[in-house]
């Protein structure tokens, strides 16, 4: 595999890390009712697929994405 190529997926799987992240803090946030008029029930759902996010879609990728034996 070429270094370019190593180092784009490299990229994608640390940025949606880094969403999922942000998706579980900004629906912390809602969930705390800080914003106003949107229901903290949004705010849960949005920390659930921030951590799906997080956590199961870039161990996804990489399967997807491993070099073959």
């Amino acid at each position: 595999m070429d270094d370019d190529k190593a180092r784009n997926r490299f990229l994608v799987i640390s940025l949606l890390r880094l969403a999922g992240a942000l998706l579980v803090m900004f629906g912390l946030v809602v969930a705390a009712g800080r914003l106003l008029d949107v229901p903290p029930i949004a705010g849960m759902v949005m920390v659930l697929v921030g951590a799906l996010a997080f956590a199961v879609v870039p161990l996804l990728l990489a399967r997807r994405w491993r070099t073959p034996k």
